[in-house]
């Protein structure tokens, strides 16, 4: 299979969420809250100038001597609330537990599976270390779908059966390179960000919406358009996605036999007005499972806060006792456990066509389960409450990148020194630079604030200063978080490199790439003004905002006084 086959948040008023049949805590796609999408606005970016485009390298026509051997160049309805996560990163610590029964032939049938990416972009490629090793991004995904008999007695709202389903839960797993460490990345399901175009498996295309809220992109076709969301805001290469819903997350509870939890008073999550998720605890640790364990997963009204990010809170600490309790239950021997365990998981997922089959999932556990607990690093993306969205919330611009930079560049969000490997020089030896081929594109283009006009005629011309005579602005203008430098094939990655130095620009960020036909500059959001490539801020090797947790760690969630008994 490969390596890769598989703001410190203060207490936020009360956001109201509208609620029906019993069982919900918050609700979506309601009209008189403005979840339907603006007409007016465009329907995507527009790219345009010259600063854009893909130009001649070196040997494409660029006007330069080529040496031998160089290559050329709204909807409608109230929504329920889910959260079930944990159940899903329980299949990734799954093969510690269930090895000798994963490899049944027949429980590959079991597995539901669909494409990766829905999205018309292509996916970000990943850069080895010394070692030939790469992360490896797993996105994991809740579904509300109500269209089956289970999910309907489960999830209430009747108003929503066979309706379109949303991804309510969304967590990006990243195993390092090393295989040292993990970091679990959450987004709130009230995230409002760019959803881009998608093409499902029929060709139906939904077109990009500028503003809409993160959960809608998995009716856009499916978790494909859910993982090309996240691509396009993160800018990080997802390898493969892992799907469940409601019944999924009972019947793994079940098989567990149990995840304790700790509340620090007894709990009542039930509002005056019916709202609420129905979970009853009394003050102290309790194993969960069944519906309480969904119960827990979905609450937000009983803790400190109420808000969307203290449920996160409470589903980072399910997880955390989940993996402790998967790891106590592989030195099991009952095989009849074991066996509950992998067909519960079998049966609870749908995944990417990469992850098809047993011993593919397996392989991934099995790359996944030795990290030690302590090295389980989990956050939830920092944001902050939109004004132009009322209740819900926006990625906190510079915080969230950092976020994103640090899981793009394989840094451990716990602080934790990593053995990544400095890029090597390559061994190919660069052509003076009056002979090399350089197209400059801008990518300089954000939801915030646009394209910076003009940024590859700019650096174009900072290049042309250091000798770089043949390079030009080219017309193609890609979306580029970080500043990128692209070569095709390996006879001019000394050349890109030596480009990439002139410039200022990292060795960790010159990558090959089938997308280009010769060295390729790609001014990234992380690069709008000015002559000299900026430095990235000083880093405190931990997790931008204050909502983290290790999974070796325990502790109780903080009841709100008014929701005890």
């Amino acid at each position: 299979m490969g390596q890769s086959s598989v703001r410190g948040e203060g207490t936020r008023d009360r956001v109201p969420h509208a609620r029906t049949g019993g069982w919900e805590d918050g609700h979506h796609g309601d009209p008189s809250s403005g979840d339907t999408e603006d007409p007016a606005r465009p329907a995507g970016p527009v790219a345009s100038g010259a600063d854009g485009g893909r130009g001649h390298r070196r040997g494409g026509g660029g006007g330069g001597r080529r040496r031998a051997g160089k290559g050329g160049e709204g909807r409608t309805g109230k929504r329920r609330v889910l959260r079930w996560s944990a159940a899903v990163l329980s299949l990734l610590i799954l093969g510690t537990a269930g090895a000798g029964y994963l490899y049944y032939e027949h429980l590959n049938s079991k597995i539901k599976k669909e494409d990766l990416t829905l999205g018309k972009n292509g996916m970000p490629e990943h850069r080895a270390n010394a070692a030939g090793q790469t992360p490896l991004n797993i996105l994991l995904i809740g579904s509300d779908a109500r269209n089956s008999k289970a999910n309907q007695e489960l999830g209430g709202g009747r108003d929503t059966f066979d309706g379109p389903p949303l991804a309510d839960v969304q967590m990006l797993v990243h195993l390092s390179a090393d295989r040292s460490n993990i970091s679990v990345v959450s987004m709130p399901r009230d995230t409002m960000l760019r959803l881009p175009e998608c093409r499902d498996a029929k060709g139906k295309v939904y077109p990009a919406r500028e503003f809409a809220q993160t959960n809608e992109s998995l009716d856009r076709g499916g978790p494909g358009c859910t993982v090309a969301t996240w691509v396009e805001l993160t800018g990080i290469p997802i390898d493969h996605f892992m799907m469940i819903d409601f019944a999924g997350v009972v019947s793994m509870a079940d098989a567990i036999g149990g995840v304790p939890v700790c509340v620090d008073k007894n709990i009542e999550s039930r509002t005056s007005d019916g709202k609420g998720s129905g979970l009853k605890l009394a003050a102290g640790t309790h194993p969960i499972k069944g519906e309480q364990a969904l119960q827990w997963l979905r609450t937000r009204y009983g803790w400190v806060g109420g808000t969307d990010l203290e449920r996160a809170k409470a589903q980072h600490m399910y997880m955390n006792s989940m993996v402790r309790e998967l790891r106590r239950n592989a030195k099991l021997t009952d095989p009849n456990k074991l066996r509950k365990l992998a067909e519960a998981a079998t049966e609870a997922l749908t995944v990417d066509k990469g992850l098809d089959t047993i011993g593919k999932l397996y392989d991934v556990a099995e790359q996944l389960k030795s990290v030690p607990t302590g090295r389980i690093t989990m956050t939830t993306m920092p944001n902050f409450y939109s004004t132009r969205k009322p209740g819900k919330v926006e990625p906190t611009p510079g915080e969230a990148e950092e976020l994103f930079r640090m899981i793009r560049e394989d840094i451990p969000l716990d602080g934790k020194p990593s053995r990544r490997a400095t890029p090597t020089a390559s061994k190919d030896p660069a052509a003076p630079p009056a002979e090399t081929g350089v197209t400059v594109q801008n990518g300089t283009y954000t939801d915030q604030y646009g394209s910076a006009q003009g940024r590859a005629t700019t650096v174009a011309g900072l290049l042309a200063a250091k000798g770089y005579t043949q390079a030009k602005a080219g017309t193609a203008a890609p979306r580029q978080a970080k500043t990128l430098v692209q070569f095709p094939s390996a006879d001019l990655e000394g050349d890109a490199q030596a480009v990439a130095k002139s410039l200022g620009i990292p060795a960790a960020s010159v990558k090959k790439s089938g997308e280009v036909q010769g060295i390729t500059v790609v001014v990234g959001a992380d690069w709008r003004e000015g002559d000299t490539y900026p430095k990235p801020p000083k880093s405190t090797g931990k997790a931008p905002g204050s909502n983290t947790s290790r999974a070796d760690q325990s502790g109780c969630m903080t009841v709100d006084p008014g929701f005890t008994w």
